[in-house]
């Protein structure tokens, strides 16, 4: 393999052999540490991305690293064609982790969605009693849940859209947060689920009504319709609480005597469920759920397989024993008031939003302008590390081991390079 000596040396490869389906930040990356990232030529920055919240544990968390150096000495892969020693541990060990009973492993966060769609329909066939081939979704407009052919086709970001077509039938879009809305989609008999982010990270950290989560599960209990929180992104601490729709709970994992828990009836895990060490999805459910995916009917190669399982459980063993949901709890609010007295004094920040650690500055000019990037490149040059999200927005959640000596320290920087820009 070539020895990359310098980022311009790294940038022109890619450029050269690469698709050009991502536009990077001019910054090389050669380590992680917890917080920290270093590039090729030995600078430090304060990571602000966690590998779009993959990496919530920090980078290259030692007890992570140590499980997966064991278990790759032992057993990577053996298909779902035989039994291992570590599948049934890890089954047993998430679903009691997250309240289910029935767990089906993936590797991606598409991976996820595209199972809880297949599972979603075929319930709806077999359970609800809908006619074959005529199973409806709801999904909410300025979603993100992936860019397979199937979710681009419930998408409204033409960039992900355009040109990739003919587009996958059976998808009913409504406005976010908008449970009228919904009630009123609801009204189709064929409506077999309604699939949902509890906070839109893609689209600029969109936070909802503060009921809006517990009535659209009550209002999908009344028609008999799945609710599916794709916890991708938001799962894992990152709000914190383990999962968004905790919402204001703060205990280490589910509880069903706190009232602001609502049980989705299905889960969608990925990102951050491995701390990016390897690729880890998993779709939660209960057996009457569940249930209806029998032998050959869905699955995959490497899913569910001895490596990736017990990365999965050391990355969820480290979340409860540092806490980190708490941590995210206790910064989310340090770091928003801050950005908040910042939006008061300089008119280029229009606003700040978010929950816990995964948050959003919103730029005040248009979309397609190029002022939210500029700023990130001069974060970078000041050592953090962010990125734009829909032209105008940038969005900022660091791993959630960060201390708040660490947090004050990043507000600095941030508000430093926002006072730069007129």
């Amino acid at each position: 393999m070539q020895t990359i000596t310098s980022s311009k040396q790294a940038i022109q490869l890619e450029d050269q052999y690469g698709a050009h389906n991502y536009h990077p930040l001019p910054v090389v990356l050669t380590k992680g540490e917890g917080v920290f990232l270093w590039d090729v030529e030995g600078k430090r920055y304060y990571d602000f991305l966690s590998a779009y919240s993959a990496v919530n544990q920090g980078h290259c968390h030692p007890r992570i690293k140590d499980a997966l150096i064991e278990q790759a000495g032992t057993l990577t892969l053996t298909s779902r064609a035989f039994y291992n020693d570590v599948l049934g541990p890890f089954e047993k060990y998430i679903t009691e982790y997250f309240g289910f009973e029935k767990v089906l492993p993936m590797n991606t966060g598409a991976e996820g969605v595209e199972t809880a769609i297949k599972i979603a329909r075929k319930w709806g066939y077999e359970r609800k009693g809908v006619d074959e081939n005529r199973a409806k979704i709801i999904v909410a407009e300025n979603n993100f849940h992936g860019r397979t052919t199937t979710i681009i086709s419930f998408s409204n970001d033409a960039n992900a859209r355009k040109n990739f077509g003919p587009y996958t039938a059976g998808f009913i879009k409504i406005p976010y947060d908008d449970v009228d809305a919904l009630k009123e989609a609801l009204q189709d008999p064929e409506v077999v689920a309604f699939l949902v982010e509890p906070i839109q990270g893609e689209a600029g950290v969109y936070t909802p009504s503060e009921d809006f989560i517990r009535k659209s599960k009550a209002a999908c209990e009344e028609k008999n319709v799945l609710f599916i929180a794709d916890e991708i992104q938001t799962g894992i601490a990152r709000t914190g609480s383990l999962l968004a729709v905790c919402g204001n709970c703060s205990c280490e994992g589910h509880c069903e005597r706190q009232s602001t828990y609502t049980k989705p009836d299905m889960l969608i895990l990925g990102k951050a469920i491995s701390g990016g060490f390897y690729p880890v999805s998993a779709v939660l459910a209960d057996r009457d759920v569940m249930d209806v995916i029998k032998p050959g009917q869905h699955g995959s190669t490497f899913g569910g397989n001895p490596l990736g399982t017990k990365v999965a459980m050391a990355a969820l063993e480290v979340v409860r024993d540092e806490k980190l949901a708490q941590n995210a709890r206790k910064l989310g609010q340090i770091f928003r008031d801050r950005m908040q007295k910042m939006v008061d004094k300089f008119p280029i920040a229009k606003l700040v939003r978010g929950k816990g650690l995964l948050n959003a500055v919103v730029i005040n000019d248009s979309e397609d302008s190029s002022t939210a990037w500029d700023i990130c490149v001069k974060l970078a040059e000041n050592g953090l590390l962010a990125k734009p999200t829909h032209g105008n927005i940038i969005r900022f959640a660091p791993p959630l081991v960060m201390t708040e000596e660490q947090l004050h320290e990043c507000c600095d920087i941030i508000e430093r390079v926002i006072a730069e820009f007129k």
